[in-house]
């Protein structure tokens, strides 16, 4: 069944991966961001202002089936709680009411992982765990979260790992610089595990999302099905380029002291400590990830290096 989608954030790294995924299922996609988008048959680009600013939602969801709600100030210099609060859920506010009003059939919000959890945790997660939020950015998401399950929009909430492929930002663009230099890595010992997932596998969790039944009212978290240790990252991020690993054992709690005493503790707890994500539920309603984390390692770095 075709239908008619609203994607916010339409340009950012996850928007360019599911807008033309979206258009080449059948479906007809409204792209909403600050950047322009690559128009088609399938596709129409409707600039998307300044969420720091009062603007009307009305025109964005007129006459459209399913909203995927991607948009989002991200972590940024100076950003604080009240920012986060008022920007990221106060849009998601009046976009949910918006959503009521033209009777959309679907609102998709993408949380994240943060809105439950810091950047480690003990524990392997699941969406029955209590929600711990640690930044101003993740509170703000939870909020949003708690705004649109109260306001009567039929919804799905996911709450994804960090994101890696092609193009990549932030933490996943760190690791691949690190792994890229060409001399022998220090974490040869880091076995602790992190769960990772693919772009592809998170554009095939939304698309299970715009109609399952199985999906609706629900809350998922949202991973590649096996986490890898951090010593196996390193190994398959160097491998995809046909270099060896190269990765020799140093004492995990000499690394963690080291970092510590460089007032880099948060580096630690994303690259020495577990942070273990168990999608059961998603996989129950039918997701079907494409990609393993491996090849979806291994077609990162590919892609990035034409």
């Amino acid at each position: 069944m075709s239908l008619r989608i609203l994607v916010t954030g339409a340009s950012g790294f996850i928007g360019s991966a599911l807008v033309p995924a979206l258009a080449a299922a059948g479906h007809h996609v409204r792209a909403a961001s600050r950047k322009p988008v690559a128009v088609g048959d399938r596709i129409e680009y409707v600039a998307l202002p300044d969420f720091e600013s009062e603007f009307d939602w009305n025109p964005f969801v007129a006459d459209i089936d399913v909203v995927v709600h991607l948009a989002a100030i991200a972590h940024r210099q100076g950003g604080d709680a009240v920012d986060y609060d008022k920007v990221n859920r106060g849009a998601a506010v009046s976009l949910a009411q918006a959503c009521s009003r033209h009777q959309v059939r679907r609102l998709v919000f993408l949380s994240s992982i943060g809105a439950q959890t810091g950047s480690a945790s003990d524990l392997v997660l699941t969406e029955g765990d209590e929600p711990h939020p640690v930044t101003g950015y993740d509170r703000a998401k939870l909020a949003a979260e708690d705004a649109i399950r109260d306001s009567g929009v039929p919804h799905t909430i996911l709450r994804p790992v960090i994101v890696y492929g092609p193009h990549a930002k932030a933490n996943i663009a760190f690791l691949l610089r690190i792994a890229s230099l060409p001399v022998p890595l220090p974490f040869g010992s880091l076995r602790n595990r992190r769960s990772l997932l693919a772009v592809r596998n998170l554009v095939d969790a939304i698309m299970l999302s715009l109609d399952s039944p199985a999906t609706l009212n629900e809350t998922f978290v949202v991973a590649d099905p096996e986490p890898m240790s951090i010593a196996g990252i390193f190994t398959c991020l160097r491998a995809a380029t046909g270099r060896p690993a190269g990765l020799f054992p140093v004492p995990a709690g000499l690394i963690a002291g080291l970092l510590r005493l460089t007032g880099r503790t948060s580096l630690w707890d994303r690259i020495g400590r577990d942070l273990v994500v168990n999608p059961a539920k998603l996989l129950a309603a039918g997701w079907k990830p494409s990609l393993t984390t491996r090849e979806g390692l291994r077609a990162m770095v590919e892609k990035s290096q034409t």
